[in-house]
């Protein structure tokens, strides 16, 4: 069964810099859309960015320009490069995995998820 575990959350102060990874066991990044979503303490899970089979990123709004999705398809590990973190980042990080970017299908594949916290 396909795995998805993330690893590279912690805790640092504003303005500080993280990467996330999120390594995959026999799944083949370069077919799939993969995603990172967020979700804080009281609040509804959000998109953060995906990127699709051809390479192709998109970015919520509140992550352009310091966010940066990317994966390495020969090592099947999806990344997400984090600058310029602010205290409203502060969530549960989880990656996912699907098909056609449709992450809420029962096809869809999660991880459990990574810890960042951010101080002001």
């Amino acid at each position: 069964q396909v795995q998805l575990v993330e690893s590279g959350g912690g805790s640092v102060q504003a303005g500080g810099s993280l990467r996330l990874s999120c390594a995959a066991s026999r799944y083949r990044y370069s077919t799939v859309c993969m995603g990172w979503f967020r979700q804080a303490p009281g609040k509804e899970r959000e998109g953060v960015a995906t990127i699709v089979s051809d390479g192709s990123t998109s970015y919520a709004d509140s992550v352009k320009g310091r966010f940066t999705i990317s994966k390495d398809n020969s090592k099947t590990t999806l990344y997400l490069q984090m600058n310029s973190l602010k205290p409203e980042d502060t969530a549960m990080y989880y990656c996912a995995a699907e098909p056609d970017c449709l992450f809420g299908s029962p096809r869809s594949v999660w991880g459990r998820g990574t810890q960042v916290t951010v101080s002001s």
